[in-house]
């Protein structure tokens, strides 16, 4: 990986952002941010009752996590986030244009799962649907890979590395 990218470890609730992030931000030696640690407390509070965010919810947590991307471009980084559409992705590139998303994808019949398993999280399962119709998954044209979340977090991280690397060398 360059220097200076940073890596936007993206995908619907329940993909497993916030384990393989820290796992690929340790293989890459680079810092790792928490997207959710962005998100003001009005926009908790509304996930927290079921409800979803609408874009104007999002803004302000994109262009902290846009801003903190900006922050690391030159030693590099990886931050979870959701990025669940094009317009929030180019959000993102807008404030970090050297940014490359690593979507990490599977079924809902396993997502689910995961989901059912999380202890403390304060996304409810009930809007998993509604952010799988929500999604948009990463275009030819976005600097990106996608990887399935069906192994161990470890393989996916190794896979993701990897697929990073090749797209590097493209």
């Amino acid at each position: 990986m360059h220097a200076h990218q940073v890596v936007v470890v993206m995908g619907v609730s329940g993909t497993g952002k916030t384990t393989v992030g820290p796992l690929l931000a340790e293989e890459l030696g680079v810092p790792y941010a928490e997207a959710d640690d962005f998100h003001p407390p009005a926009n908790i509070a509304k996930m927290s009752a079921g409800t979803p965010l609408d874009d104007d919810d999002r803004r302000p947590w994109l262009d902290a996590i846009g801003a903190w991307a900006h922050s690391h471009a030159e030693g590099g980084g990886v931050v979870s986030c959701s990025a669940l559409k094009r317009m929030y992705r180019d959000r993102l590139r807008s404030a970090a244009p050297d940014i490359v998303f690593l979507h990490l994808t599977g079924d809902r019949e396993l997502i689910a799962e995961r989901m059912k398993e999380r202890k403390g999280h304060f996304f409810s399962g009930d809007l998993l649907d509604s952010q799988l119709a929500t999604l948009e998954p990463l275009q030819p044209d976005e600097y990106g890979v996608a990887v399935d979340v069906s192994p161990e977090p470890e393989a996916i991280t190794e896979r993701a590395a990897a697929e990073l690397r090749r797209l590097e060398h493209q």
